[in-house]
């Protein structure tokens, strides 16, 4: 490990010398892509130099030990001693973590799906607060949200609905969300007070950009009509949204947030990216089944991955075994806890699992 810290530390100085070539801006693709190198990689070396800094200071307090007769001077050194230790524990960990292979797609952008399942208008209920819960833990993180498309029940909830979540690293947090999220509540409408199970399935899928997926319009068939449900005058007077087909997967997208025709096909077009890219991503995973099972990861679909009991004010992971009695908070977006413990989790899982190899 130390060596392969080693080659990296040599690699970002050269690195940090090319950046400062006053003539590297001349090639602008060159220089971004040092520039995210050195990004990528200042976590690593700051950690890397802590740790050399306390190895260092642990010599110096052996050293001292040895040679000092003076009693204050020792249990200066032996304070020093020991947080330097205790600090090297916690560095070398650090360490680890920080060198364990990079999902690619981490730094990119978001496409969010939810889904009402079993439940009826409490499962759209349901799925239209989760929409909100992600919104509002966006804005916290000064991420930016742009519906795509959502189908209403007319009460108010979600039967479908679909945003980009645009932000440095949004894929990194949100990935773990992917899967079924069950609600235990009494629905309004309950008039004897019995409580309710429903459920909403959640899809966050990394932002492909065109070059991670060609699409040839010859494969697409594009069409045009009114939109329907709530919006703006233009929104249902013009023949703005647009129907897109993938022919080749039969996947369909419904774009009709925007107000020009244009808008809503590009966004249809962004979409559609994504999920091709998602479904590729999800063969590989399924070919690395094995690998994936003792991970956290991005999970499947269709497991039921973490329950909302109202009644009881508590939300529980079941992949990490988590529970959390602060179920207002969550739901009004507060879900850092839960995402932390999730990357952790995973991050404890790929270190086992590199022991073992």
């Amino acid at each position: 490990m130390f060596d392969r810290l080693d080659d990296i530390l040599i690699h970002y100085e050269e690195l940090m010398q090319e950046l400062n070539n006053p003539y590297v801006t001349e090639d602008q693709n060159r220089f971004r892509k040092l520039m995210k190198e050195q990004a990528d990689l200042a976590p690593l070396v700051e950690t890397y130099t802590e740790y050399k800094k306390q190895k260092q200071t642990v010599e110096d307090s052996l050293t001292l030990l040895e040679e000092e007769n003076d009693e204050e001077m020792r249990d200066l050194a032996k304070e020093e001693l020991s947080e330097a230790r205790k600090k090297i524990e916690e560095l070398e960990q650090e360490l680890k973590i920080l060198l364990l292979p990079k999902d690619p797609n981490d730094d990119k952008n978001i496409i969010l799906e939810i889904r009402a399942g079993a439940g009826g208008d409490e499962a759209a209920l349901f799925a239209s607060e989760l929409y909100r819960m992600y919104v509002n833990y966006s804005e916290s993180k000064h991420w930016k949200v742009e519906l795509i498309s959502v189908n209403e029940n007319g009460i108010g909830g979600f039967k479908e609905v679909v945003a980009m979540v645009t932000g440095k690293g949004a894929y990194s947090k949100l990935k773990y969300e992917s899967g079924v999220h069950r609600v235990q509540r009494v629905p309004e409408t309950e008039s004897g007070g019995r409580i309710h199970t429903s459920t909403a399935t959640v899809a966050v899928m990394p932002e492909a950009e065109e070059v991670d997926v060609v699409i040839d319009e010859k494969d697409c068939r594009i069409d045009v009509m009114r939109a329907s449900g709530n919006g703006g005058q233009c929104v249902n007077t013009t023949d703005s949204a647009v129907r897109l087909t993938h022919i080749p997967t039969g996947i369909v997208i419904y774009s009709q947030t925007e107000k020009s025709q244009l808008q809503n096909k590009e966004k249809a077009f962004r979409l559609l990216r994504s999920k091709l890219y998602d479904m590729e991503l999800e063969k590989r995973q399924n070919a690395e089944a094995d690998e994936r099972r003792s991970q956290i990861g991005t999970g499947d679909r269709s497991e039921k991955i973490r329950t909302y009991n109202f009644p009881q004010g508590r939300v529980t992971d079941h992949r990490i075994k988590l529970t959390l009695y602060k179920i207002d908070s969550i739901m009004n977006g507060d879900i850092q806890e839960l995402l932390d413990s999730l990357i952790a989790a995973d991050q404890a899982a790929k270190l086992s699992q590199m022991q073992d190899n």
